[in-house]
């Protein structure tokens, strides 16, 4: 293929683009084919005749100027060298730009403070739809003064299925740089690398090398010496190249593309419905592609209003195929990336639509796809140099769209049984290892036995703590999942060994749904122990997790009604247990005193080490709440030498969560008296067992009552730093407790 033919192209495809004309449009235009405008644009033909190109041009509707220049460069292939004109040359697009603020500054800072004689080559990362295109014209146009010898756009064309190498394209770049024929003529092919170094060394340019393929087809055209700068955009993470700074985007911020979405719809239409505006940028994942179709597809419209394509979006079947606008469409971009994966990762990539919790690991994908750990790893890490998957540390997650689109391909090209067998396959080895990890916080359990051969690692409760609030949202899917089918024995499996695992994890949101889920799989198998089991685990997280005192108390009553059926002495302690916490919390301290003491003799009757130690810390509870401190102090301090006098016989997590949670009562005991020094010695030595058994729950209410007792004693900085290291557990903290500190904090900045 010639330079003239190649010149011939990179000029015909610019000036359509710069027409905003698709092929079909130029064809219907000018009567030239669609084929036949593809392959003059892809240099297939290398001498045009001359009627075929005055019609092209009548088509694009050029100026006189324009009009001679792509004549001449039909019959000579020359194109005149690039000057200093700004971004004349290069495609519309960059006019509605919006955010990216952050990696603008970053390409400016690369560009001013370049090391001598070294230059900066950009890459440009993320992926279809993220806008990496219209980022690099918009620095291009932003840093256009920087770089006096030309700013030139290369389309490198890299989801095509036969994109140019890198020898076509190293003509490319030197014709544009305007390299004499003879001079090319004289290196000949093999020189044109080193041609092209010492061309851009001897230059001040900005190259913007857009949407490459490979490393392999952009490492020739990158210059090793010089004031030049590069940026290479791909859908590829390009990890291969060396010595480049490493741009990845993603979606826009919320209320980045609320702005890209007014610009396009307009501000009255945009401000006439601002929830319905941000329902739609939601359903678009926040990805500027998406975003602007569905901005495209409003202004062109105008019968429709925003809440109307808010609530089409948010149908998820239809979602992808709405997201069009004339010859643009969001699935077609994805398909582009997905053509090129290896067989086996776009089978990784269908049958990962099947987790439905917001990512994955890999072992569960490897169980999905019935690879090994390795081998999955590998696969997926294809996803994510491809830009179909993202990752966050150890966990790979999809954008909701590709999420929708690789279903598409998904129910397209596996039979519904491959499907069907995956998923279950996928949810029986989440429920088996929930009930391994689980079983780490459980009496008489601990770690898996010798026996257990699984694919995660749980040879420590921590790491058995990682997975379980890892995989929460998954497991929890895997859950509902053996629910629906009637598999209930492994339902009530599943809860009774996160039984004394939630008091680790409080405040995860979920812990009623899963007991009362149990319960009704309990009343479903016709056990009136389960039952009363799993009762009382629901009384449990109604009243602490969502405050529901009286519900707690109708759940209990119900618990106690099963134990009795069953003739269970230690789950008739649990319902009494149950039952003087939710009327303590109420304020009536002789009920909750009455059905302690209860609870307490079921326990002492059943030999029930672990109920028994409960109903002690609950005792102690009371005298505080009921104003009784000294007394409360004495039987705190007396139960605290009961746990160390039992020790080992008490699950050890069970008795450190027991320690934490006398010595944040007895702290309150001595702050009600006005004892802030031995009140402030328990609450920290509170803190330091929260912090070791990594309970962010149980840290927050130990925080909140140091800084309140920190306040009264006059040490404002000191209540200062508890309040916000509560704030800072974030959401694995008692929400009540992040208002407090919120609100104390107000308090001492008022």
């Amino acid at each position: 293929m010639t330079g003239a033919g190649l010149e011939f192209a990179a000029l015909l495809r610019r000036l359509r683009l710069e027409a905003s004309l698709t092929l079909e449009a130029l064809a219907e235009a000018s009567g030239v084919s669609v084929r036949g405008i593809g392959d003059l644009e892809r240099g297939r033909v290398a001498t045009p005749q001359r009627r075929t190109v005055a019609a092209l041009a009548d088509g694009l509707r050029l100026s006189t100027t324009e009009r001679e220049r792509l004549l001449a460069a039909a019959r000579t292939g020359r194109v005149p060298r690039p000057q200093a004109t700004g971004l004349r040359a290069f495609p519309r697009g960059i006019d509605d730009f919006v955010g990216r603020e952050g990696e603008l500054a970053r390409l400016t800072t690369l560009a001013e403070h370049e090391s001598p004689g070294i230059p900066v080559v950009v890459a440009v990362s993320g992926q279809p739809g993220t806008g990496k295109t219209t980022l690099a014209l918009r620095a291009a146009h932003d840093l256009a003064s920087r770089f006096p010898d030309g700013q030139l756009l290369f389309d490198l064309r890299g989801t095509d299925e036969e994109p140019p190498d890198s020898a076509e394209l190293l003509l490319r770049v030197l014709k544009a740089l305007g390299v004499a024929d003879r001079d090319l003529a004289m290196a000949g092919s093999q020189g044109h690398p080193e041609l092209c170094r010492r061309v851009l060394a001897e230059r001040r340019c900005l190259l913007v090398l857009d949407n490459a393929r490979d490393e392999a087809q952009v490492r020739p055209l990158l210059p090793g010496a010089g004031a030049s700068m590069v940026v290479v955009t791909s859908r590829r993470m390009l990890t291969g190249l060396e010595s480049v700074h490493r741009l990845a985007l993603g979606e826009l911020a919320p209320a980045e593309a609320d702005t890209l979405l007014t610009t396009l719809v307009g501000r009255e239409r945009a401000e006439s419905d601002p929830r319905a505006l941000a329902e739609v940028a939601g359903h678009c994942g926040n990805l500027p592609l998406a975003l602007r179709v569905a901005g495209n597809w409003l202004a062109t419209r105008t019968g429709w209003s925003v809440r109307r394509l808010a609530d089409r979006l948010a149908m998820e079947e239809y979602r992808l195929d709405t997201l069009t606008a004339g010859d643009v469409h969001v699935s077609a971009a994805f398909h582009l990336s997905y053509r090129q994966l290896t067989p086996t990762a776009a089978r990784m990539f269908r049958l990962l639509s099947l987790v439905e919790g917001p990512d994955a690991g890999a072992a569960g994908a490897a169980q999905l796809t019935g690879q090994s750990l390795f081998d999955a790893e590998d696969t997926l890490e294809e996803l994510v140099e491809t830009g179909l998957l993202n990752t966050d540390r150890d966990r790979y997650r999809f954008h909701d769209l590709l999420r929708l689109y690789a279903r598409g391909r998904l129910s397209a090209e596996e039979p519904p049984d491959v499907a069907r067998a995956a998923r279950s396959a996928l949810h029986r080895w989440m429920l088996e290892n929930t009930v391994m990890a689980g079983r780490w916080y459980e009496p008489d359990h601990g770690a898996p036995p010798a026996s257990w051969r699984g694919t995660i690692d749980l040879s420590t409760a921590d790491d058995a703590r990682h997975w379980l609030q890892t995989e929460g949202a998954n497991w929890l899917a895997a859950l509902r999942a053996a629910a629906a089918e009637g598999d209930h024995a492994r339902v009530v499996e599943v809860a009774e060994a996160l039984h004394w695992f939630s008091d680790q994890w409080i405040f995860w949101g979920h812990w009623p749904e899963v007991f009362a889920t149990a319960a009704r799989s309990a009343d479903a198998l016709g056990d009136h122990l389960l039952m009363a089991t799993h009762l009382n685990y629901h009384a449990w997280a109604l009243l602490v997790c969502e405050g529901r005192h009286q519900d707690s108390l109708d759940r209990a009553a119900q618990a106690l009604v099963a134990a009795r059926r069953a003739g269970d002495l230690p789950q008739q302690g649990w319902a009494h247990k149950y039952t003087a916490w939710a009327f303590r919390l109420l304020g009536d301290f002789a009920a909750a005193a009455r059905h302690n003491g209860e609870a307490a003799a079921f326990f002492e009757t059943a030999g029930d080490l672990h109920g028994a130690l409960q109903c002690r810390v609950e005792h102690g509870q009371i005298l505080v709440d009921g104003g009784l401190h000294e007394e409360s102090i004495a039987e705190i301090l007396a139960t605290l030498s009961f746990l160390d006098q039992v020790g080992e016989r008490v699950e050890p997590h069970i008795a450190e969560f027991t320690r934490t949670n006398l010595q944040v009562t007895i702290g309150g005991a001595h702050a009600s008296l006005g004892n802030w020094s031995d009140a402030a010695d328990h609450l920290r030595r509170a803190v330091e067992l929260c912090r070791r058994s990594r309970n962010a729950a149980m840290e927050s209410r130990a925080l909140i009552h140091l800084g309140n007792c920190l306040l009264s004693a006059g040490h404002r900085d000191e209540a200062r730093e508890a309040f916000s290291g509560c704030l800072a557990l974030g959401n694995a903290a008692d929400p009540t407790r992040l208002t407090e500190a919120r609100d104390r904090l107000a308090e001492l900045d008022g």
